[in-house]
């Protein structure tokens, strides 16, 4: 997918006086032999990566470019547009376009939001709410499936084959029954991280805009740095993106890809109305990007699943992982969505690892329709529920009254995180600041997130007393006297 630049964009028609002076037309265009648009692209391409072009010089407009080569404005329009997908040039405004300036790459050495969130757990910490992670305890038994399967001869059969379906026939009919929409395509990946890894990397470039839910999850801003997207924040409420903040964000940064959490969203626990979808699709409808969904909670939620796809079936990739209800070393996690968008995914996966393990395949879709691993699931949405709702419930004894939001976390606000972080350290408990999670440097509020899946009904009391301490918790600052 490619930037678009309008008329006034690549024409440049006001506030030129004010930009700097760009090579001669004849000067610019000396290298250009091969007229098509594909043509033009390369060889402003070579000009700038050889250096001859400067970061933040000024291009000829398109009429001027098209009237020297004898093409039609169209031609170069469709050139400009190819250069400003791959962030070579930069659109802005009536001022006109310019050589873009490569962002620098993120440092592999340097810390990630996800590294940052989750450090090195101290045993110090009594209790751990920071991780994220759903309660062992409530997974399905693994073992049991494994013990099952080792009787199916087709196991054999799939272990020896590097021509069958890269997705199990029958796990496709088992997800295709339940899907949000419908779907031309579906894969099966290495996880939600994966599958967003890959979409990203098929369909975002150098540059591009690409809107997220704001607060975050801190991997998918650490994936849109690390290929120098910007991360384009959009608030949200208890109900999912804020309309009035994403018309204002499409307006302003023509963004290339979306990407949200339908349900259970990690921090906030929000999950998408059915009136929030329909204001949502109603402002997204014709514009023109991929919408990814990243639902990371089915099986433990209880909000109904409400899928943009449902009235946008020919934009979403709608991606259902299995980590959190089923076990996070199954690493699977299944994608369906347009050919358009999954196909270039599936197709460069062939010459890396081909396909998700078929034996993992087959596990998850014993442990999908075996009814005791249903039951173990079902008992675990419930619990999460209640462990949740208890929490909550104390909170609300010391006056802090929380959304009831879905999933294993909760998002509290907090005078100052450091010093509530402080606060509950000295408590033995660790939590997960929020910064991590903001897409701003600076967070609007303060914040903690809380993971409740492993709390024991019997703390959960002594545990909201000491969150409401750190919550209202005030940094201290030491007093420097003057000599």
């Amino acid at each position: 997918m490619t930037t678009e630049l309008g008329p006034a964009t690549a024409d440049g028609a006001s506030g030129a006086a004010a930009a700097p002076t760009g090579p001669a037309v004849a000067e610019f265009l000396a290298g250009v032999h091969d007229r098509t648009a594909a043509g033009i692209a390369a060889a402003v391409s070579h000009r700038i990566r050889s250096g001859a072009l400067a970061p933040g010089t000024r291009l000829p407009t398109v009429r001027e470019v098209a009237r020297a080569l004898k093409v039609s404005p169209a031609t170069v329009n469709q050139a400009w547009r190819a250069l400003a997908g791959a962030g070579a040039i930069v659109a802005r405004g009536r001022a006109g376009t310019f050589v873009g300036t490569p962002p620098p790459p993120v440092p592999l050495t340097a810390a990630s939001r996800y590294q940052r969130l989750h450090s090195q757990s101290d045993k110090n910490f009594r209790i751990d709410l920071s991780r994220g992670i759903p309660d062992p305890a409530l997974l399905p038994d693994l073992t049991s499936a494994l013990r099952v399967l080792g009787g199916d001869d087709a196991i054999d059969d799939l272990s020896a084959t590097y021509l069958g379906e890269a997705v199990l026939p029958e796990l496709e009919a088992t997800v295709r029954a339940d899907w949000p929409m419908r779907a031309e395509r579906f894969t099966v990946l290495d996880g939600a991280l994966d599958a967003v890894d890959r979409l990203l990397a098929a369909h975002v470039r150098l540059g591009d805009a690409v809107l997220v839910e704001n607060p975050c999850f801190p991997p998918f801003l650490d994936l849109l740095s690390r290929i120098g997207a910007r991360a384009i924040p959009v608030g949200m409420d208890e109900s999912g993106l804020l309309p009035a903040e994403l018309t204002l964000a499409l307006d302003r940064y023509s963004p290339t890809a979306l990407l949200l959490q339908p349900r259970a969203q990690n921090p906030t626990g929000a999950s998408l109305s059915a009136r929030r979808v329909r204001e949502l699709t109603d402002i997204l409808t014709d514009v023109d990007l991929l919408i990814i969904e990243d639902d990371h909670s089915d099986g433990i939620a209880h909000s109904p699943l409400r899928s943009l796809g449902s009235r946008l079936p020919r934009q979403v990739v709608h991606i259902r992982s299995y980590s959190k209800s089923h076990g996070a070393d199954l690493r699977l996690a299944v994608a369906g969505g347009p050919a358009e968008f999954l196909d270039p995914l599936i197709e460069r996966r062939m010459l890396g690892p081909g396909w998700t393990s078929r034996l993992l395949q087959r596990v998850l879709l014993h442990m999908l329709t075996d009814e005791t691993a249903r039951t173990t699931v079902a008992t675990a949405r419930t619990t999460y529920r209640l462990r949740a709702d208890l929490l909550r419930t104390s909170l609300s004894r010391h006056d802090i009254h929380l959304p009831r939001g879905d999933g294993i976390n909760l998002w509290l606000p907090v005078a100052d995180e450091n010093a509530a972080m402080i606060s509950l350290a000295a408590a033995g408990i660790k939590a997960a600041p929020s910064a991590p999670f903001e897409v701003a440097d600076r967070p609007r509020t303060d914040h903690l997130r809380l993971t409740i899946a492993a709390l024991q009904t019997t703390e959960i009391r002594e545990i909201a007393t000491h969150l409401a301490a750190a919550a209202a918790a005030a940094p201290t600052y030491r007093r420097i006297r003057r000599a």
